[in-house]
């Protein structure tokens, strides 16, 4: 769906962005991971060209950017930043009615599909006639991201959209995010520099350091099969608990003396880490925690063979 080839950004005679090539399949959530400064950001406002690219090219759906009007490519793209990004001064029905208008659909068909995300959201309708500096942090960052997806693009570009809400928030968002069914059949690329947000959402991660690209990878090949010690390192303060999440009931499954209980209690693509936390406020399932604990330590011994 995205094909980025070789592209280059300079600002003041500093490469921000040094010749990096990259695909966002269809239907793929991508990743873009890394520290403050590495490039993400500016990576990501060259797809819709809030940023000009200085060499290379961006091919969308087969097609080059740079062959398409700035305005017609921005309104078949959902946007979301930091913040929301939500314009002060008008309400939440206009904030989130932005690109239909533009797009000239009819008032009905606004209303309808605003009042729609809305309940996905779980936002009270009551809000939509409020201005944005009256809702919550996260409130705020719903509000933006029903807005990028009013228009039902097949494409979604989202800046650190959850950096600067608190855990408890950010773990509400991220479940919602996760089974929201309007984003499966889109192709996104997420800016964060979240280690845990990246391994929770992105289907694939490319981590880039100083401009360029280090790793592409799912997960797990983050994890098991890091290609030098920079990857390595960068994941080893979290590595136990983003092994814990990235391992399935599935993976482990080998390793699992049969319990009923497991088996029909939990998906088979459930993460080990949530399924012990179910389990661990279950005072009655110290065994399967147990047997699901060792199975999981085998399977991470194999994967780091």
């Amino acid at each position: 769906m995205i094909r980025v080839e070789s592209i280059t950004k300079s600002f003041d005679e500093r490469i921000a962005v040094d010749h990096i090539s990259f695909q966002a399949h269809d239907k793929e959530i991508l990743v873009l991971l890394g520290t403050s400064g590495c490039g993400k950001t500016t990576t990501l406002k060259m797809i819709n060209r809030l940023i000009e690219a200085d060499s290379g090219d961006i091919w969308i759906d087969g097609q080059n950017i740079r062959e398409r009007k700035i305005e017609e490519l921005r309104m078949h793209i959902g946007f979301v930043m930091q913040h929301a990004g939500l314009f002060p001064h008008y309400t939440i029905r206009q904030n989130i009615a932005v690109v239909p208008e533009l797009l000239k659909w009819d008032k009905k068909k606004i209303r309808s599909r605003t009042e729609e995300l809305m309940a996905k959201l779980h936002l009270p309708e009551e809000l939509l006639t409020r201005f944005p500096q009256e809702l919550s942090g996260g409130q705020q960052q719903r509000v933006g991201i029903a807005r990028a997806l009013i228009a039902d693009t097949p494409i979604l570009l989202m800046d650190e959209p959850f950096g600067a809400l608190d855990n408890i928030t950010k773990a509400d968002i991220h479940s919602e995010f996760k089974s929201l069914e309007e984003l499966k059949n889109k192709t996104i690329i997420l800016v964060t520099h979240d280690v845990q947000e990246a391994f929770e959402l992105g289907h694939r991660i490319c981590l880039m350091d100083k401009g360029q690209i280090v790793q592409i990878g799912t997960p797990k090949e983050m994890l098991y099969r890091p290609v030098n010690d920079f990857v390595k390192e960068f994941f080893a303060e979290s590595r136990l608990l983003l092994e814990y999440k990235v391992a399935t009931l599935e993976n482990v499954r080998p390793f699992l003396s049969y319990s009923e209980n497991l088996d029909q209690g939990f998906n088979s693509d459930e993460n080990v880490w949530n399924i012990l936390q179910i389990l661990s406020i279950n005072n009655g399932d110290a065994d399967e925690y147990e047997k699901l604990s060792d199975a999981f330590n085998k399977y991470r011994k194999v994967q780091a063979e």
